[in-house]
């Protein structure tokens, strides 16, 4: 059934959506940036097959084809984080926005100064992949969904990204710094890593 299916895909350079065996749609998409075919699984968005430019739509059907059994692997792995996406996520109300910015904001001005730190910018977004960022510059970036996370998750990485604007890196010196604040660093980073189904 899979190859019959893999095999009605058109050709054509462009855009093509498959229905396969036991995976529900895989989209063929032609990519000015990609070096290789690259299959990518993502919740809530399926399987992607990013195609370059000059590789014909048939042989990443094939390669598609050879890589079936990883493709169903991690649609489950997906399948199982949007279900408990949606378990935690059902009775939460939209996030006051200003709200948000002004605990967030507010709480990062407490830790840095009862810690000596200094930043430069804050911004608080809405993000899909990570809690919080800083650059070199030392602006900090902040997940708005953080506000429903525990209150000492949110120290941590509030902590996590003030450290940063010291150690740009995460070698044994930013660890060590960041168990001196937090007191369990690498247990809160595995406490926070249980709520990444916030990220969907």
């Amino acid at each position: 059934m899979f190859t019959r299916l893999l095999k009605s895909i058109s050709l054509k350079a462009k855009d093509e959506n498959i229905e396969t065996d036991g995976i529900e749609q895989i989209l063929f998409e032609r990519s000015k940036r990609a070096k290789n075919i690259n299959i990518s699984v993502k919740p809530f968005k399926g399987v992607r097959v990013a195609v370059p430019c000059g590789v014909s739509f048939d042989k990443a059907r094939q390669f598609a084809q050879s890589k079936r059994g990883w493709i169903r692997k991690h649609l489950d792995k997906m399948k199982r984080l949007e279900k408990e996406h949606n378990a935690f996520t059902k009775n939460y109300v939209e996030i006051d926005r200003a709200e948000a910015k002004k605990k967030l904001v507010d709480r990062l001005n407490e830790l840095s100064g009862k810690h000596g730190f200094s930043y430069n910018k804050v911004s608080i977004r809405n993000q899909k992949t990570r809690w919080g960022s800083c650059s070199a510059r030392n602006n900090i970036s902040l997940n708005i969904k953080l506000v429903r996370l525990p209150g000492e998750v949110i120290d941590y990485v509030l902590l996590h990204e003030l450290v940063h604007t010291r150690i740009k890196n995460h070698a044994n010196g930013f660890w060590a710094e960041l168990n001196r604040l937090d007191g369990d660093a690498k247990g809160m980073s595995k406490r926070l890593n249980k709520y990444k189904v916030f990220l969907l």
